[in-house]
């Protein structure tokens, strides 16, 4: 029996989220679902950003240099409803990556609605189409659920990656989410 779909939880604001969006997909065992939260919702702040070690960690995974946003912490309530309503539209990773690389490989600011316009572009989302999507009431409730959604499962911390009861968060969730799917329990 195939274990189920994984859920990646994450802020777009939070370059942890950034580091381990840019592996989940093409390093976890099982694909995941892309569901973006509000961490500031669900009571969890954006960490203090650690240059160096986030630096090296992203020259390690080949990823441009870091580029750290002029506001920080970022508002990131429009970029995360954009992302929200990209995942109703079926390109929540592609405008997730693109809006993640904005902030953090071009040190743009994601409560700016231009850099917002930017990363939808970069996925061929149209801009007025974009802009009505975040407006709608049913996106505004889709994040609000999907926060809820993350503190049921147990999210504590972001990243996170959930499946089958088992919730593993921070910079190494993507491998500690694949131990467990090679052990007994998780690969039932």
């Amino acid at each position: 029996m195939a274990p189920e779909q994984p859920v990646f939880y994450y802020d777009l604001g939070d370059p942890e989220c950034y580091l381990v969006g840019e592996r989940v997909s093409s390093e976890l065992a099982v694909v995941p679902e892309w569901e973006p939260i509000l961490a500031r919702r669900l009571g969890l702040s954006v960490p203090d950003a650690e240059p160096a070690g986030l630096r090296e960690r992203a020259a390690q995974q080949g990823l441009q240099p870091l580029r750290w946003p002029p506001v920080w912490p970022p508002d990131t309530e429009q970029a995360m409803l954009a992302a929200t309503y990209a995942k109703h539209i079926g390109r929540a990773v592609a405008y997730s990556l693109a809006a993640f690389r904005q902030a953090f490989a071009g040190g743009r600011d994601l409560g700016d609605e231009g850099t917002v316009l930017i990363a939808a572009a970069a996925c061929e989302m149209h801009p007025t189409a974009l802009l009505k999507g975040m407006a709608l009431r049913s996106v505004g409730a889709g994040l609000a659920r999907a926060g809820e959604r993350a503190r049921e499962a147990g999210v504590t911390a972001l990243p996170a990656i959930a499946m089958a009861g088992a919730v593993f968060t921070g910079r190494d969730c993507l491998e500690q989410a694949n131990r467990w799917l090679a052990s007994p329990v998780g690969g039932r």
